[in-house]
């Protein structure tokens, strides 16, 4: 078989069980609005879904994810690169973490449109763990971070050069055919996920447990990395 031919069918296999395909052009989406263009029109979209605009605090107001929740567009250079979601209601440290983990796990659970920054998606607060203590005392970050894979995501368009670009950076032809075929499956499999990650890395959607007077909450972000500040004011 032709180098270009295994290496497509491999790297495609091994993508395919992770998770469907991404495309750099694609930005990030809050409940299917795409996360850019100006703070009014992105407040009129979701004031659209249901929620209420509170002028006085700035902010959007509303049910998501079952919970009354705070939402707040913060813009750069008056495009717009987060929606943040926060708790309208803080809890105690035990409700918390299992409200924490709850959250992991149907992020884990969507894997059609999210896959964990970290592949093994160890995000989970064990039992045991003091989430006061770790916070207050050693201010501890508890944070679950995901990349968000865009409905349009089956477009594998320049999968095998990249796939082969990236192999062949490393390994001569020669090295490479002297592998195992599993070794071989193993390095296309680490180029496929690495041409994955590099058009989902913009699209980020995070979370973490925010403490306040000794109560707590979740704060939610769906970052467009794209409109993100780059230094250009330094």
């Amino acid at each position: 078989m032709k180098i270009k031919g295994l290496l497509l069918v491999s790297a495609m296999a091994v993508i395919i069980s992770t998770a469907t395909f991404a495309q750099q052009k694609d930005i990030t989406k809050f409940m299917g609005i795409p996360i850019d263009g100006t703070k009014t029109a992105m407040i009129q979209k979701l004031k659209a879904k249901g929620f209420t605009y509170n002028a006085r605090m700035d902010r959007l107001e509303g049910e998501f994810n079952g919970r009354k929740s705070y939402i707040s567009v913060v813009t750069n250079r008056n495009k717009v690169y987060r929606i943040m979601v926060r708790d309208a209601n803080y809890t105690s440290e035990r409700d918390i973490k299992n409200r924490f983990n709850t959250l992991v796990r149907q992020f884990l659970d969507n894997d059609k449109k999210y896959m964990p920054t970290d592949v093994a998606g160890n995000y989970i607060i064990d039992n045991d763990v003091n989430v006061s203590n770790e916070i207050v005392l050693y201010n501890k970050r508890f944070q679950a971070s995901f990349y968000q894979i865009a409905e349009s995501d089956s477009d594998t368009t320049g999968i095998r050069k990249y796939v082969n670009d990236k192999v062949f950076s490393k390994y001569s032809e020669v090295e490479f055919y002297a592998m195992s075929e599993n070794e071989q499956n193993t390095e296309m499999g680490i180029a496929a996920i690495d041409w994955l990650i590099e058009r989902v890395s913009k699209r980020q959607v995070w979370f973490m447990i925010d403490e306040s007077y000794g109560s707590y909450g979740i704060l939610l972000y769906y970052d467009n990395v794209y409109n993100q500040s780059n230094g250009e004011d330094l």
